[in-house]
């Protein structure tokens, strides 16, 4: 029985330990106190600028929207399309030639001969060798030879500029050294 009183007696007093303050109460009471002490600071917001609207001084110029600009631009327009058109119209109704699928970068001059007393340019493409004369098509830009050396094809192209104007263009193909 004796042994039963002191169980009884360390579970009391183990239960009694456990009901006390622990260390855990200790930190949340700090927390809470410095959570009451601190204050954010937050910078205040400037107020907006105010608007001030301008008042629309153009009112007696040409309106920008109006049918005479716009018809006048219109003409302007249309007498440059029609002098682009005719540096570009005869290439687009002639028939294509087999150079003019590869552009000018794919090809390189590997040689050139004389044949029959005219400069013939011999030009690979695609491990494919073509003879090129004066007056023959190369490139995607409409690129006709204009003059054949030993070392180089020079080329009147036709492209479009930023403007998207048809302008004429000089490209050449240079002689490449074969590297061992």
């Amino acid at each position: 029985m004796k042994r039963i009183y002191t169980l009884l007696l360390i579970l009391l007093a183990t239960l009694l330990a456990g009901c006390s303050a622990s260390k855990e109460d200790g930190i949340r009471e700090w927390m809470v106190q410095e959570r009451n002490q601190t204050k954010p600071r937050v910078a205040p917001i400037n107020a907006p600028k105010q608007f001030i609207p301008e008042p629309y001084t153009n009112a007696a110029a040409i309106e920008p929207f109006s049918n005479l600009k716009l018809t006048q631009a219109l003409k302007r327009d249309s007498t440059q399309v029609t002098s682009n058109a005719a540096l570009v119209a005869p290439e687009l109704a002639r028939r294509k030639e087999p150079m003019e699928a590869f552009p000018l970068d794919a090809m390189s001059l590997v040689g050139s001969i004389i044949k029959a007393g005219q400069p013939v340019a011999l030009v690979k493409v695609d491990n494919l060798l073509y003879q090129v004369k004066l007056g023959n098509y190369l490139g995607l830009n409409f690129g006709r030879v204009t003059k054949i050396t030993e070392t180089q094809v020079t080329l009147r192209e036709i492209v479009q500029d930023a403007v998207g104007e048809w302008i004429e263009r000089v490209a050449t193909l240079e002689l490449q050294e074969r590297s061992k």
